[in-house]
C-alpha cells in the first residue's frame, strides 16, 4: 500500500496509529532529556523537604481546592516578576508530589507569599478573608480553626513520599505525630503558607 497523504487521511486506524506514534515521539523527546537535566531534578539551594505541620497544611490546601484559584508559578516575565517576585524554578518543587503549578489566577499567585504577612493576617484572612480584604471573593475557612490536624496517617505518608526521593530520615518520620499534637488544620496551612517560596525570594 503506498502511503500518500491522501490514504493516510481516508483511512481511519493508519490515521489514529500514525498519530499516536507522532504524539509518543514527539512527548519523548521533550520530556526524557528533563530527567537529564539537574535544575530540573535536584533541589535548589536550601530546600527542605516539609516538616509533618507544613505537610499537612498542604494536603488541606489541596483538599480544599484552593489550587483552583491560586496558581503557585511565577513566570519570567517583568509583569509577573515585579508583582510576585523571582520567577519559579523547577527545584523548588523537587518534594511535591504533586505539584501546584496551576495557570487559574481568581486570586494571586501564591508561590513568594512565605513570610510576605504574619500569622495572624493570615489566620484573619482565612477565617474571614473581607476583614482583611474587603473586595475579597474567596470564601470563608474559620471551619479549619476547629479541625484538628490529622496525625494518624502522617507517618504512612512520610514513608510514602520516601520512597519517591523526599529524604526523611527514621527519626523526622517517629517524632511527626509529636508535632501535630495540639494543632488545627488551620495553624497546619498557615505553615505551609509562610514557606512557600522563601529560597528564592530574595534573589534578583
Amino acid at each position: 500500500m503506498k502511503f500518500t497523504h491522501d490514504s493516510i487521511e481516508r483511512n481511519v486506524w493508519l490515521m489514529v496509529v500514525l498519530t499516536i506514534l507522532v504524539v509518543s515521539v514527539g512527548g519523548l523527546v521533550e520530556i526524557v532529556p528533563l530527567f537529564f537535566q539537574k535544575s530540573t531534578t535536584e533541589p535548589v539551594a536550601g530546600l527542605k523537604p516539609y516538616d509533618p505541620l507544613r505537610l499537612t497544611g498542604r494536603d488541606v490546601y489541596v483538599r480544599e481546592g484552593c489550587f483552583l484559584c491560586h496558581s503557585q508559578m511565577i513566570r519570567p516575565f517583568r509583569a509577573e516578576t515585579e508583582r510576585y517576585g523571582h520567577y519559579s524554578v523547577a527545584g523548588e518543587f523537587v518534594y511535591d508530589h504533586p505539584f501546584q503549578w496551576g495557570s487559574k489566577r481568581t486570586g494571586p499567585d501564591l508561590h513568594r507569599v512565605g513570610g510576605r504577612y504574619s500569622d495572624e493576617w493570615h489566620r484573619a484572612h482565612l477565617i474571614n478573608p473581607r476583614d482583611v480584604v474587603p473586595e475579597s471573593n474567596m470564601p470563608a475557612f474559620a471551619f479549619l480553626e476547629g479541625n484538628p490536624a490529622d496525625a494518624a496517617l502522617i507517618e504512612t505518608k512520610m514513608r510514602q513520599l520516601r520512597k519517591v526521593g523526599v529524604p526523611y530520615s527514621d527519626e523526622e518520620i517517629a517524632g511527626a505525630k509529636a508535632q501535630l499534637e495540639g494543632k488545627s488544620e488551620l495553624d497546619a496551612i498557615i505553615a505551609y503558607l509562610q514557606g512557600m517560596g522563601l529560597e528564592l525570594k530574595d534573589a534578583k
